[in-house]
């Protein structure tokens, strides 16, 4: 029998999100780890952070559809099944392409689970102030878990061996999965409709190359004739799909759910804001690793204040919607985040109180955004159309991490090739030029006098091209914050309802 206590189903779905969220960042700091001890080169690498969150957001359309037909309740037990299984191939893989393996598989698992946590929300918490406060919650824990991915790393390879932050995920599991057979409900109302298995593998298809197009764009030396034809190929497929969508009494994805200004803002948001802080994190652990010679654990406690604010953010935003409404806290929250890293661009060299406060005035704006967000989408869809809904937003916060790290990864490569440059009368491998990694290891078979000028030139390179690239961060959240501020005063001018 089902034990009906809702806080505590709050506590188990968001238990997973957690984990789910965590994954797309916690790389970051066990990254340099991790490559040595598998042996893995740039190409991998690179694989090994993006393959989770490429295919998470591929699928996650065909199972927020599919929960709204199946259940959400039995999509999150079996997503939890899958992930665990899957964290214990990621912990223990031999070699890079087993990792890679592992990371798709843990896609799947997350895949299932994301859509169907908020989903289960909805329609766990009935009064409309309980949701706001709920849906609050579960945007902290996925601001604040991406945001808080680096500094479990950290913590974690302080003490154990890489591995451990896939192994961290198995006990969550169990027990969430114990407790979830007995206290989340199947109370839905199930759709009858067969899923659209066409539309499944075109949007799955879709985003994948898109996402992939983008990747390859960004690469050192990229093909630009792959990059364009999977380019074409993603954008030709989810046109397609789109426009069989429209035509379709019953679709998988109702586009016309973005004439809702809200709704189509709080996508927007969950999109722009996932990518900043998943890019900006990428790049700042590693100068803080590579250029300050900070450890893991350092680095990661280093930005604890994002996730931190983010988490506090999230119920405070939660108790302000029904007051200063959702537009007003997306566009601000997205201004306070954009601002806050400025400031701490600018000052984290030279006043640690001044750059510890503006990161939290990041997380703090960006838990805001991010909330106000989730309340937009999960609110301005129908009842039944819960998972799709969900699965859109989670696309959105997945697809922006997974670009967000894929562009700004790929910003931070090319403009420390650009910025480094060799010593007068020193020959390096021109794979020197890829990343600092490879300076610092092709200059071992230098001289010390000489081994030094290349670190010297190669770190300084690295921190130009983070300035650069968080300086762009910075920028794209002001201007998305201006951006949504113009579009939701037009429309209040233009009498457009908002709901």
């Amino acid at each position: 029998m089902p034990i009906n206590n809702k806080w505590l189903v709050l506590a188990i779905v968001s238990s997973a999100l957690l984990m789910i969220v965590m994954d797309l960042t916690i790389l970051y700091t066990a990254l340099p780890s991790l490559t040595y001890a598998l042996g893995a080169d740039a190409s991998e690498k690179l694989w090994i952070v993006n393959a989770y969150s490429l295919v998470i957001a591929g699928v996650l359309p065909t199972f927020g559809a599919l929960g709204d037909r199946w259940g959400h309740r039995n999509l999150f037990l079996a997503g939890l099944t899958v992930f665990g299984a899957a964290s214990l191939l990621c912990a223990y893989a031999p070699n890079p392409q087993m990792l890679i393996a592992g990371r798709v598989v843990l896609a799947l698992g997350g895949g299932m689970m994301m859509p169907a946590t908020i989903s289960i929300i909805r329609l766990t918490f009935t009064d409309a102030r309980e949701q706001a406060m709920a849906i609050g919650i579960w945007s902290a824990v996925a601001a604040g878990g991406a945001a808080a991915g680096p500094i479990i790393g950290g913590v974690l390879l302080e003490y154990f061996w890489w591995g451990s932050v896939f192994l961290v995920n198995v006990p969550i599991v169990l027990v969430s999965l114990v407790v979830a057979i007995f206290c989340v409900t199947n109370e839905q109302q199930l759709s009858q409709r067969p899923l659209d298995w066409r539309g499944s593998a075109e949007i799955m298809f879709g985003i994948i190359a898109t996402v992939y197009a983008f990747k390859e764009f960004v690469k050192r030396d990229p093909s630009y004739e792959i990059a364009v034809l999977a380019g074409l190929l993603g954008i030709v497929t989810l046109v397609l799909f789109a426009r069989r969508q429209r035509r379709m009494s019953d679709p998988m994805i109702d586009f016309g759910l973005f004439n809702n200004t809200r709704f189509s803002a709080g996508i927007f948001i969950a999109f722009v804001t996932s990518a900043s802080v998943a890019g900006f994190e990428l790049v700042f652990s590693q100068h803080l690793q590579l250029v300050d010679g900070f450890s893991p654990l350092d680095a990661g406690l280093y930005i604890l204040p994002v996730p931190l604010a983010a988490l506090a953010a999230g119920p405070i935003a939660g108790a302000l919607i029904p007051r200063w409404g959702q537009e007003t806290l997306m566009w601000s929250g997205t201004l306070v985040g954009g601002l806050g890293l400025a400031v701490c661009l600018a000052l984290f060299n030279y006043n640690l109180g001044l750059a510890v406060a503006a990161l939290m005035a990041l997380g703090f704006g960006i838990g805001v955004a991010m909330t106000a967000a989730s309340s937009a989408v999960i609110n301005g869809s129908p009842a039944h159309r819960t998972g799709m809904a969900a699965s859109m937003e989670s696309v959105s916060f997945d697809m922006g991490a997974g670009i967000g790290v894929a562009v700004f990864g790929g910003l931070m490569s090319a403009a420390y090739t650009l910025s480094f440059a060799v010593p007068n009368g020193i020959v390096l491998p021109e794979t020197a030029g890829d990343s600092l990694e490879e300076a610092l290891t092709a200059a071992h078979a230098l001289s010390l006098a000489d081994q030094h000028l290349v670190e010297v030139a190669a770190k300084s390179g690295f921190t130009s091209a983070f300035v650069f690239v968080t300086a762009v961060v910075s920028v794209v959240l002001v201007t998305t914050a201006l951006v949504i501020y113009a579009k939701t005063r037009v429309a209040q001018f233009a009498h457009v309802p908002a709901e």
